[in-house]
C-alpha cells in the first residue's frame, strides 16, 4: 500500500491498530495526532473543527473508524477506453 501524504505515521498508527480501534471507537470519527488518540466525534466536521483549534492543519489525521477498509479506500471509474 502506498500512502502519499505527510500523515504516513497517523495513518500507519490507524492501521496497525484498526482492530483495537474499533473496540473503542467504531462508528466515530477519530483524530489522531502521532501515534495517539486525541478526540472522538459524532461527524467529520465536528472532527476538524475541534482539532484545527488544537493543532495546526496537516499535523492531525480525521479517520472514520470502521471495520475494513471501506472508511480509507476509494473507487474511482472513467469511461476512457485505452486501444
Amino acid at each position: 500500500m502506498y500512502i502519499c501524504c505527510m500523515l504516513n505515521k497517523e495513518f500507519k498508527f490507524y492501521l496497525d491498530h484498526q482492530d483495537e480501534l474499533l473496540k473503542k471507537y467504531e462508528g466515530r470519527f477519530i483524530g489522531i495526532v502521532g501515534e495517539d488518540v486525541v478526540g472522538d466525534y459524532d461527524d467529520f466536521e465536528q472532527a476538524v473543527f475541534d482539532l484545527e483549534s488544537k493543532y495546526k492543519l496537516g499535523t492531525f489525521l480525521v479517520q472514520e473508524c470502521t471495520a475494513g477498509e471501506d472508511a480509507y479506500t476509494q473507487t474511482f471509474h472513467s469511461k476512457v477506453i485505452f486501444a
